[in-house]
């Protein structure tokens, strides 16, 4: 079962200054692209709940818990204690993930919509992670395309705060050891074959709730 405690609310205290979009790609990857990437970050014969090539817990596997009662089904849950996101299956049950969430206090806890999907993804560092990391995002500030290397990975969803992107994304990494840690600068990190696996299943328009480190989500026991 996932239980919940009070919940922190969204307010403009949790964001910070609205900035810049990010550049978008001047060309999509084709479908055969695509297609070769998803075969090249998926392990052969891949089962989501036991093909493990990134040395990950056996913890951070997906697999299917009980869901508490009156939990909404297509909404996720990210528990920023244990590592794991959840997306709430209709029939009481949730399909669990490994995660990495961000470092330091980069994490934001809140309620936020997925407002868009986009399979394999190019990537822009906002304004605010070139002012605090120059060395690191200065030398791609006008953006990596998609691909295996690209930040993004394989999928990403776009997380909103009524109609304002935050550039919060739940998304797959090319740095799948970093599952089960705090490394990103602010987004939810997912096992390029396990956001695979959730992103057909997660409708836009569907709410993802950042839990805070006091307020966690855990399973029945």
């Amino acid at each position: 079962m996932l239980t919940r405690r009070h919940f922190l609310q969204t307010s403009g205290a949790l964001f910070s200054t609205p900035i810049a979009g990010p550049l978008l790609a001047a060309t999509r990857p084709t479908k055969e692209e695509k297609a070769a990437w998803d075969a090249q970050v998926t392990p052969p014969a891949f089962d989501p709940t036991t093909s493990n090539p990134w040395g990950l817990h056996p913890r951070f596997l997906p697999q299917r818990v009980d869901a508490k009662d009156g939990l909404v089904p297509g909404d996720v849950h990210v528990d920023a204690v244990a590592r794991y996101i959840y997306h709430i299956e209709e029939g009481g049950t949730a399909m669990r993930y490994g995660v990495a969430i961000a470092r330091g206090n980069l994490y934001e806890p809140g309620t936020y919509t997925i407002q868009r999907k986009v399979e394999w993804p190019n990537w822009t560092p906002t304004q605010n992670m070139i002012a605090r990391d120059p060395e690191l995002y200065g030398p791609v500030a006008d953006g990596v395309d998609p691909g295996p290397e690209n930040p993004l990975g394989s999928r990403a969803l776009y997380l909103f705060e009524g109609n304002r992107d935050t550039y919060l994304r739940i998304h797959g990494t090319p740095e799948p050891r970093s599952i089960g840690g705090r490394a990103s600068s602010g987004c939810v990190r997912m096992v390029m074959a396990h956001i695979n696996h959730l992103y057909p299943n997660v409708k836009t328009g569907s709410t993802a709730f950042l839990y805070s480190a006091e307020e966690s989500v855990t399973p029945r026991t």
